[in-house]
């Protein structure tokens, strides 16, 4: 029976470029893949179907002569199952070996170490701290490299041996039907090794809990919340695996009297009524020490004004935020007889009645 349109197979059309046919085998291949249909007689048929149509379009010469009707499906330019035996996919297995992780494509290799896990700490600093910078220290416990055996795992004076059921390989072959499936072996994790005389401190695990002390560097800028990266000071990895990363956490103490606003700090500041009346020049704290700013005559309870540059640093070294400033109109609650009467008088030459406009409006 002739092979099927490859276009067709993979979901393709004929004009489809390297990248998408590439894309459509990658896509059928995991969804196919014997691994995940184990028994599957039928997926084990498509997966088959899939990799001929890929190794005809995959190659500019067969595609080139079926997409000008040639008879390259016949004879040794066909699919040939036995290709696929013993593990090796042929011109496949860099594509399955990043799909299934090296389990397509059965190289024989020996697992590359793990990567020990990435860990979060909290630190925190206080508002001056995260406006300037600090250098804090932090204590992280962990899993790090057993202090008897250095990490080995086997007990001083001894060494780990050969794995007696991989060979030192790390992997070993399972057979299923049509294909030979690489897997870690069962053995020794994939190690290629086997720990016959264990060291004591950690029972041949190569690892202990320890509490490691680091000192964080806080940039200027943090906000609440934000994450400062410390490469390498995570967990190591199991078997000499590289070590992950530790995450610091930064916990920002409350201003008396700033709030932090995105990028910017904002600070109430009151005035009294005569100065909203008729304007003033007041000052105001900023975060090196103080300045002056011009009230204008006439300002209305919650104007903002903003000094620019005066705010914290922006993270990376993009300038500095602003300050933002909300004046707020301080009305004594009781007033003393003289004050009273002073009040009278002004109410009295004030004109206009500022609600006249919305009563008028009613009707």
């Amino acid at each position: 029976m002739p092979p099927k349109d490859p276009y067709a197979t993979l979901g393709v059309g004929k004009g489809a470029n390297d990248e998408e046919i590439k894309k459509a085998y990658r896509k059928l291949a995991r969804e196919y893949h014997p691994d995940r249909n184990s028994g599957d007689k039928n997926a084990e048929e498509r997966f088959k179907e899939v990799q001929e149509a890929y190794s005809i379009l995959s190659d500019p010469e067969k595609r080139k002569a079926f997409d000008s009707g040639g008879g390259i499906f016949g004879g040794a330019g066909g699919f040939d199952p036995s290709s696929f035996r013993g593990g090796n996919f042929g011109g496949f297995g860099d594509i399955l070996s990043d799909i299934f992780g090296n389990r397509g494509g059965g190289t024989g290799q020996q697992q590359r170490p793990e990567r020990g896990r990435d860990l979060e700490t909290e630190v925190h600093v206080s508002f001056d701290q995260a406006m300037e910078g600090a250098q804090v220290p932090v204590s992280v416990p962990l899993s790090a490299p057993c202090p008897t055996c250095h990490g080995t795992g086997a007990k001083p004076g001894t060494t780990p041996s050969i794995c007696s059921r991989c060979q030192g390989r790390g992997v070993e072959a399972e057979s299923q039907g049509l294909f030979s499936i690489s897997q870690p072996c069962r053995q020794c994790g994939g190690t290629g090794t086997e720990i016959k005389d264990p060291c004591p401190t950690c029972d041949g695990t190569g690892r202990t809990r320890q509490v490691k002390r680091y000192r964080v560097n806080i940039p200027a800028g943090v906000r609440d919340g934000s994450r400062v990266r410390l490469a390498g000071k995570g967990e190591t990895g199991p078997r000499g695996g590289p070590a992950g990363d530790l995450y610091a956490i930064t916990r920002v103490g409350e201003s008396p009297i700033f709030s932090r606003k995105g990028d910017h700090l904002e600070v109430e500041v009151p005035i009294t009524v005569p100065e909203a009346i008729r304007g003033a020049t007041i000052e105001v704290p900023t975060l090196a020490a103080s300045k002056r700013i011009r009230v204008a005559p006439g300002t209305a309870h919650g104007t903002v004004q903003r000094l620019r540059g005066e705010g914290p640093p922006k993270l990376g070294g993009r300038g500095r935020g602003d300050i933002h400033y909300r004046l707020v109109i301080d009305v004594p609650s009781s007033l003393s007889d003289e004050q009273r009467e002073v009040v009278d008088d002004l109410a009295a030459v004030m004109n206009g009645n500022p609600r006249e406009r919305l009563l008028s409006g009613r009707g």
